[in-house]
């Protein structure tokens, strides 16, 4: 079988599986935060956070509970790093420095996962379960309470209550994340992960010392990694390390954790506005360019010339034998068009226009699917810029799901759509005008540039992957990339909910013969243009200078 064949095969297998699970995954997520009932053991967690699950917050409490939830788990995982040392199953390993501590709890809360230490020589095992597993789960439950919330504002009228925050996390975690985690990693056990506590042992001589490896929960960490879209691996090598991601099934199924449940939201949101067909225009935008950018990646790390090229089979360089171009395509783009940011090669390795599609999938706002929650709520919001644009075009207000998008919810829009870029950009910008931080690129020219750009959007739009090269272990870059992740978090959050409540106080607008039909595929077609032009225009001029640079001078 050609590698082609095999990488358009393992394509088709991943969209039958997930179009397998769209629908009963999907309706039971509009099941879990559309019900009033409460599971025994959720009643046990509220009681003991001492919050009443049945309270209806408007947006500004809302947004404080995600907020003081997320500052408490900042602060808990610094002090866990911190004080690893004096900790049970540390295997050894000293205190975390106070900016690479700052860092990674910066980056596990914001779900983005950035990691700028070694897993295996720098965690211990109450650090890698108690802290970073733990933050994966909830992290993930965060982004999709906004997401309902916003959902809710859509779907109500005339009030300005969004739900509870505090049953919408827990609700979450509980009858979502971790069910589906716990069969994940049963999989991944089943299929060679391994998922112990074990310390550090020698595994033979290794170009003249000693190679030594030490265990962990790694199949159990691994499965809510890809699932809730965090990304940060136990190894160094993350999912191209052979105890995380063994062989080509467990790759793929890999890529399934990763985009089933931002697909499935899609379902989530059109069962919860009342409307399946809105919900399926969302999951077709979303889908069209998740195929395009895969099979574009996919034609690029295949085709590209020189006889190298040829005899490998493709840009085999920095892949997997285990995976091939093929399987490293397709994680790649899951990867960045997600909030993912786990590796099965290294990106930095890929072509020059393959490395720039890494970077372009961030750059859309990681909405085609988007992270757990947030690929649902980024989508919704160029939706809403879409409509705005269709209403400027025929002089009509726009509306979107019966819903009026007025001056506030354009404001509310636009600022959202505005952050992320700004903290790239001049981070990135800031970063090369200085004479230290260039100094941490491995490569000059176009590809040092590429480096540090990859890292700053992967930073500010909460992915977490690396594009390999860049020495990002340094006081500047913890801190400065600790910082994006935080305001590319929570910054944009703000805007969403504050969106959200001024939907729901509106009165509901019925239909006419003007109002354009956001169900249609002409809808879909507008949309996927806007986010293109969008992402376009903010950052080709970037891109101009890295990897399209790069591309064209191959």
């Amino acid at each position: 079988m050609s590698p082609v064949l095999a990488g358009v095969l393992q394509l088709l297998a991943l969209i039958v599986a997930l179009g397998l699970a769209y629908r009963p995954l999907g309706d039971y997520m509009a099941r879990v935060y559309s019900s009033d009932k409460h599971l025994r053991v959720e009643k046990w967690i509220y009681k003991g956070i001492g919050a009443n699950p049945d309270t209806e917050m408007r947006w500004p409490a809302y947004l404080r509970g995600v907020l003081a939830f997320s500052v408490v788990s900042v602060l808990f995982l610094y002090l866990l790093q911190r004080l690893q040392g004096s900790l049970p199953g540390s295997l050894g390993f000293k205190a975390i420095d106070p900016d690479q501590a700052f860092n990674t709890a910066a980056s596990f809360v914001a779900n983005t996962n950035w990691q700028s230490y070694y897993g295996e020589q720098a965690m211990g095992h109450v650090v890698q379960t108690a802290g970073l597993a733990v933050q994966n789960f909830v992290s993930a439950a965060v982004g999709i309470a906004v997401a309902v919330a916003l959902v809710r504002g859509f779907a109500r009228s005339r009030t300005g209550e969004l739900g509870n925050f505090w049953s919408d996390l827990v609700r979450g975690t509980i009858r979502v994340l971790i069910p589906i985690s716990v069969v994940g990693a049963i999989v991944l056990v089943a299929c060679g992960a391994i998922q112990n506590f074990s310390g550090i042992h020698s595994v033979g001589q290794f170009m003249g010392g000693s190679q030594q490896w030490n265990g962990g929960a790694v199949a159990s960490q691994e499965a809510i990694k890809e699932l809730g879209t965090n990304g940060g691996g136990y190894f160094n090598a993350n999912s191209a390390h052979p105890f995380e991601n063994p062989n080509g099934f467990t790759n793929l199924f890999e890529v399934f954790l990763i985009l089933v449940i931002p697909f499935a939201l899609t379902r989530t949101f059109g069962k919860m506005v009342g409307s399946v067909k809105q919900g399926y225009a969302i999951l077709a935008t979303m889908a069209t360019i998740w195929i395009g950018f895969t099979a574009l990646m996919m034609w690029t790390e295949f085709h590209h010339g020189g006889p190298a090229f040829d005899i490998a089979g493709g840009a085999m360089e920095g892949k997997e034998n285990r995976f091939g171009v093929g399987g490293s395509s397709i994680f790649a783009v899951a990867t960045t068009l997600t909030s993912t940011g786990a590796v099965d090669s290294f990106h930095s390795s890929f072509t020059g226009f393959g490395g720039g599609i890494t970077m372009l999938g961030m750059q859309l706002g990681e909405i085609a699917p988007g992270g757990t929650g947030s690929g649902l709520y980024g989508m919704l919001i160029m939706a809403i810029i879409a409509v705005f644009i269709a209403g400027l075009m025929v002089g009509r207000t726009p509306e979107y799901l019966g819903k009026k998008i007025g001056t506030r919810e354009i404001k509310f829009a636009a600022c959202y759509i505005l952050i992320t870029p700004a903290l790239v950009l001049v981070f990135t910008a800031v970063s090369m005008a200085l004479p230290t931080p260039p100094n941490s690129m491995l490569n000059s020219g176009a590809h040092g540039f590429s480096e540090i750009l990859y890292a700053y959007t992967s930073g500010a739009n909460n992915n977490g992957s690396a594009f390999a090269g860049l020495s990002a272990d340094t006081q500047w870059f913890n801190t400065t990339i600790g910082l994006a992740m935080l305001l590319g978090r929570f910054l944009p959050m703000v805007f969403v909910l504050a969106l959200a409540g001024s939907l729901a106080e509106q009165q509901p607008i019925p239909r006419t013969a003007g109002t354009l039909r956001t169900e249609k595929p002409l809808f879909t077609g507008l949309l996927v243009g806007t986010i293109l032009i969008i992402a376009g225009l903010t950052y080709f001029p970037a891109l101009a200078l890295g990897p399209l640079a790069e591309g064209l001078a191959s």
